[in-house]
């Protein structure tokens, strides 16, 4: 059996202008980054007068090793509506190389049906994850070289809150001290470091309509508090243009292709346990004007990457989905109902009905609390049985939503046919799309509308520091903003170990800041880290290039 990357390797790619004008994207607004890669300049959606296609977005259950297959899904289906005779365009995140070497590997997609090219996707692409990078630690820069330099602002050392950031897992950085070897270098003062992914930068970048729209959100970025207690902006330090400078390429979004030719637009890569998890505004309205229909994904499951898509990434840019895919496995499903990965090969209707709450709970909040029409996707395995299908069938006909078996990964477009037929029927549905909260309600009331109508928690509790960290935002106007919690992926409770669908949970929100250029408010849940570990085996073990230059080892 071929490995993901040999698949990929095996296909001869189309030039990446072939593939823009095939969606009737005019040359003069492609900038080809080699023969396959391109970026689609700002201009075309400023001047494009065509008619919104149709948004479908996909989401999954909560996630297990046993692997459920959003993106691979999502590029299977963007390849079966083309099969059927739609103009279709798939609009994903950018992968990280924090779960490419670490353990979850690359975002392209898998078998037969993923993006290429997928090594480039998968390390360096063109260059947007180092421009974040490096925007995000010139304002880090700037803050200490002021405070070195007179400290004009005033700004308190002790209460610094940006840090600086990097795109690999590295838990050695989460807390470090900085600023040593005397005065002439620097102060000295605890500090630490976010993945590239969970900088505010990248959210900011992901939230944009515009370079105006960037260079003022980046302006409005809250550094820290200077001794008055009031905070400090990256406007304040006269930041943002030099910011922004970095960034007007890493704006622009990526046009690439599926192996079957499919157009894809891949740009941005916020994570959803600890960010708002969903690619660019700017490529999905770009999407959106070049096809009938654009598939994108949101990470991780409905609770996190379909919540935050939903309450945060479509209120800001007025976004209204047509149809939502949830996506699951028989297997994954087994293991939310307590086996284990070594035990999901044979039958097991007892485990499997203990495990589908969690896809039902999931189902319940994309159809009655956001009302939206669904479809679940199941990725079939060889060792599924027909009974175990009947099973999901029927409890998900309970809700009245029906249930399509995909074969993507081992057939591409072909078998995301049936899966394509039926997403084209719901988004001809009329739909009453509803956020779960409001935002003109207080901090603490938003946050618990989430914990209830979607994690289906009882309560919230706030740490005394949460506590006086809310106090403060709705002191500096901050109370009207949508919330991004960071919380697990594992469980819809703030406990990893809680699986299925718990119930009679509390989540403890220990942290709240304000992300007012992305224009948001964090909440850190439980023990949520900004900064992954690698594992014991990390990926990179595996991954290695032969002498001709051609990577292996990647999936």
């Amino acid at each position: 059996m071929l490995s993901d990357i040999e698949i990929a390797q095996s296909i001869t790619p189309k030039n990446i202008n072939e593939i823009a004008k095939g969606i009737n994207v005019d040359s003069k607004y492609i900038e080809q980054y080699g023969n396959y890669k391109a970026k689609i300049d700002l201009s075309f959606l400023r001047e494009s007068k065509n008619k919104d296609g149709k948004l479908i977005l996909v989401t999954a259950i909560t996630p297990t090793p046993a692997g459920e297959g959003k993106t691979t899904t999502s590029i299977g289906l963007a390849d079966g509506l083309k099969r059927i005779g739609k103009k279709v365009v798939c609009a994903l995140r950018e992968p990280s190389l924090g779960p490419v070497f670490g353990v979850k590997g690359g975002a392209t997609g898998g078998g037969y049906a993923q993006v290429i090219p997928m090594e480039d996707i998968n390390l360096h692409f063109t260059g947007d994850f180092h421009a974040i990078g490096a925007a995000n630690n010139l304002l880090a820069a700037m803050i200490d070289n002021h405070i070195y330099h007179g400290n004009a602002l005033r700004i308190d050392s002790r209460r610094i809150t940006w840090k600086r950031c990097v795109d690999m897992n590295d838990r050695q950085l989460r807390f470090v001290v900085d600023g040593l070897g005397g005065k002439a270098n620097g102060t000295p003062r605890e500090d630490g470091y976010d993945i590239t992914v969970a900088s505010e930068i990248m959210a900011v970048l992901c939230l944009s309509n515009s370079i105006e729209d960037l260079k003022q959100r980046i302006s409005k970025i809250v550094i820290g508090y200077n001794f008055d207690g009031n905070p400090v902006t990256a406007g304040d330090l006269k930041a943002q243009g030099a910011m922004t400078a970095l960034l007007v390429d890493a704006l622009k979004p990526n046009l690439v292709q599926t192996l079957e030719g499919t157009p894809a637009i891949i740009h941005g890569g916020p994570f959803a346990n600890i960010a708002h998890g969903c690619n660019s505004v700017i490529a999905t309205k770009t999407a959106l004007k070049l096809a009938d229909y654009v598939v994108t994904e949101a990470g991780f499951g409905a609770d996190l990457g379909a919540e935050k898509f939903l309450d945060i990434k479509c209120r800001v840019a007025n976004l209204k989905p047509s149809a939502v895919v949830l996506v699951g496995t028989i297997r994954a499903l087994k293991m939310h109902g307590g086996l284990k990965k070594d035990e999901l090969n044979c039958e097991d209707l007892v485990a499997l009905e203990k495990g589908l709450p969690n896809l039902l709970r999931h189902l319940h909040n994309i159809v009655d609390v956001y009302k939206l029409p669904a479809v679940v996707a199941i990725n079939r395995f060889p060792t599924d049985t027909d009974n175990e299908v009947k099973l999901v069938i029927e409890k998900c006909k309970e809700l009245g939503v029906n249930v399509v078996l995909s074969t993507v990964w081992a057939q591409g477009g072909l078998g995301g046919e049936n899966l394509a037929k039926e997403v084209c029927a719901l988004c001809e549905k009329q739909n009453d799309f509803n956020f779960s909260y409001e935002l003109d309600k207080p901090i603490k009331e938003k946050i618990k509308d989430i914990v209830v109508k979607v994690y289906g928690g009882n309560d919230v509790s706030f740490t005394a520091e949460a506590e006086k960290q809310i106090k403060d935002l709705e002191k500096f106007g901050f109370s009207d903003l949508p919330i991004c919690m960071a919380k697990t992926q594992y469980s819809f409770s703030d406990d990893q170990t809680k699986l299925g669908a718990p119930s009679d949970f509390v989540i403890t929100v220990r942290n709240v800041k304000v992300s007012a250029g992305a224009g948001f408010i964090v909440c850190l849940t439980g023990s949520i880290m900004t900064m992954p570990g690698l594992p014991k085996i990390p990926a990179a073990e595996n991954i290695d290039v032969d002498s001709n230059g051609k990577i292996i080892g990647l999936f």
